[in-house]
């Protein structure tokens, strides 16, 4: 079969693999769709490898791109509880692999792993841009059969990882939360919050991203590059302040700002990953008892829950897909999507 690789500094390239097997307690999928998040732009860019000795992993061996994987199960091996997979079920990819056994995995957060994570499935681990792919069948999630496989790609990271956000902000209908940035994350963050039947404000320096963010229920939306943002934000909520906050875009002002614009006892959740951040610690947090909370990805049990909530009022998450691929365009796909301009793609086998 043939894989998308990132081989260095922005350069794609479409290698043959074997066709995995299955060994005791894993499964085989065929691949439906594969979604294309913004993570992986920095192992895209960066030199090859370099993302990988980042993160501890030694880069000896050629990887399949790709940590949005959903499709059907086509091989089952040894060990595997039908209930958990069988031929033919519909399934999504909890797109980590921890030991299995400590009580972060058990629970669902392979991710959290005591042993640490041992593969990072499209970065340490072969993942879903190929026809195949193989992996434990505990990191299975049912795909409601209501839902196209594109929405089970988005929900194997950047939907379900906005979920994840909302969920440990605790939002609840009657309150309103801000939104920097409207990339992939913050868009479905937008839509989900819309859905919860909060009032939503969303920010990006982007008038295109901040179309899209009012086509996917924003209420009110802000351009911090033409605007004081927190200003604008106390006066659309009465001097207060938001409940909650969500920053998705990694930038040190937006999370700043994430954080002042945020009412006495709020909330502000950091989900864009690296960078730095620097705030003044008294005024902006300690005198306003502010909660501070950093969300990563989500659990199993989270990504089933957002796949239901999704399925139960028919949330038009496909809408995030602004272009759709083969494998074989996956230099122009990606040369596409490292500019940062358009929305969410996806391959499609």
């Amino acid at each position: 079969m043939k894989g998308v690789v990132f081989a260095g500094n922005r350069q794609i390239e479409l290698r043959e693999f074997e066709d995995p097997t299955p060994g005791p307690g894993e499964v085989v999928l065929e691949i439906k769709a594969s979604g294309m998040c913004g993570s992986d732009l920095k192992p895209y860019r960066s030199a090859q490898g370099e993302a990988l000795r980042a993160l501890g992993f030694s880069p000896d061996q050629a990887v399949i791109a790709g940590h949005e994987p959903c499709g059907i199960v086509v091989a089952v091996g040894a060990n595997v509880n039908p209930k958990v997979a069988h031929i033919g079920k519909r399934v999504m990819v909890h797109h980590y692999r921890g030991c299995g056994a400590c009580p972060h995995c058990f629970t669902g957060w392979q991710q959290l792993c005591d042993e640490g994570v041992k593969e990072v499935y499209g970065l340490t681990g072969h993942g879903g841009h190929a026809q195949y792919m193989k992996c434990p069948a505990n990191t299975l999630v049912t795909l409601p059969d209501s839902l196209s496989f594109e929405t089970g790609a988005a929900i194997s990271c950047g939907t379900g990882t906005a979920w994840g956000a909302l969920k440990r902000l605790e939002l609840a209908g009657e309150q309103t939360i801000a939104i920097f940035g409207q990339g992939p994350v913050g868009l479905s963050a937008t839509q989900l919050a819309s859905a919860l039947g909060a009032r939503v404000i969303a920010l990006d320096v982007s008038t295109e991203r901040l179309a899209r963010a009012k086509e996917f229920g924003a209420d009110v939306v802000i351009n911090p590059a033409e605007t004081d943002a927190v200003a604008a934000i106390k006066q659309l909520t009465h001097g207060l302040g938001v409940h909650a906050s969500l920053d998705a875009s990694s930038s040190a002002e937006a999370r700043r700002q994430c954080v002042q614009s945020v009412r006495t006892w709020g909330k502000a959740c950091l989900v864009g990953e690296g960078g730095q951040m620097t705030m003044d610690v008294s005024p902006d947090m300690l005198r306003r008892q502010v909660t501070l909370i950093g969300s990563w990805t989500f659990s199993t049990v989270g990504q089933k829950q957002c796949a239901d909530f999704i399925a139960d009022r028919n949330i038009a998450v496909d809408h995030l897909f602004t272009e759709r691929w083969s494998i074989n365009q996956a230099d122009e796909a990606y040369k596409l999507f490292d500019k940062q301009t358009s929305g969410k793609g996806v391959f499609l086998f």
